[in-house]
Formats: C-alpha cells, sequence, structure tokens
C-alpha cells in the first residue's frame, strides 16, 4: 500500500479502529448527548490512539522476529502476541483512563468484564480489529507479490 509495513498497519488500523471507535460511542457515557463534530472529532482521537497501540504491538512483533514484514507469513503464535499486546495496553489504558484520570466513563448499558472492570466493547475491538488488519494487510502484501 505505502512501501513501509509500518504505515500500512498505521493507516489500515487507524481507518478499521475509527468504524468500530463510532461504533461503540453509544456505550460511553455523554457520546449520544454530545454535538455530532464533537463526537467525530474524540472517535477520531481516540482511533489515532488505536492506531499508535496497534503500531507498538506490530513493533513488538517486528523486533521478536526481527522480521518487519512478519504479518505476511504470521503464525498463529506470532497473532497472539500481537493481539495480545494490543488487549494487555488497552486493560491498562482503560483502567487508567476509568479508575485513576476520570477521561472517561462507560454508559450504564456497557457491559463490563468482572475482576478487570474494563468495557466490554474495547475488550472485543482489540480481539477483532487486530484480526482484520492482519487479514487485509496479508492479502495486499500478497498481492503484491
Amino acid at each position: 500500500m505505502f512501501g513501509a509495513p509500518e504505515a500500512d498497519i498505521a493507516v489500515t488500523a487507524f481507518l478499521l479502529h475509527l468504524v468500530w471507535e463510532f461504533w461503540q460511542a453509544p456505550w460511553y457515557q455523554g457520546m449520544s448527548d454530545m454535538p455530532h463534530l464533537q463526537g467525530i472529532l474524540l472517535c477520531s482521537r481516540a482511533a489515532f490512539g488505536d492506531a499508535f497501540i496497534a503500531l507498538l504491538a506490530y513493533g513488538t512483533l517486528a523486533a521478536y522476529t526481527r522480521d518487519r514484514y512478519w504479518a505476511a507469513k504470521a503464525s498463529p503464535s506470532q497473532v497472539a502476541g500481537y493481539v495480545g499486546v494490543g488487549l494487555a495496553v488497552t486493560i491498562v489504558l482503560e483502567w487508567l483512563a476509568t479508575a485513576v484520570l476520570d477521561r472517561w466513563q462507560y454508559a450504564a448499558s456497557m457491559p463490563t468484564v468482572p475482576l478487570l472492570g474494563t468495557g466490554l466493547a474495547p475488550l472485543l475491538q482489540w480481539l477483532i480489529v487486530p484480526l482484520a488488519v492482519l487479514g487485509w494487510i496479508r492479502r495486499v502484501w500478497n498481492l503484491r507479490r
């Protein structure tokens, strides 16, 4: 797509996470009543953060495998590592944002995971979207060959 695997990951992750952020917005307090433009900007900022987490997870696996294109032929354990890094970062950030820094709160309709207190939507986001990112990237890179 863009020549550098990191750029491919960042752009794809941003776009797919942006869709997810809009979808899950009603499960966050205040999002339903927020002015439209403010909601778009907030979801966009969150998607940029998600893209950064995706790059961190991708870079972690690239360093571990010593291969910047590891996703083209990723093993199940590499995919699990990528998803695991993203999940771990998300759990910590969600906890900081909701319990420590009071950056946002879940709406009453958001199911939370017992013990963690993390919303189900952001956890599912980091199980589903990274797999879609890797699937898309693998397809694009293999078409390039």
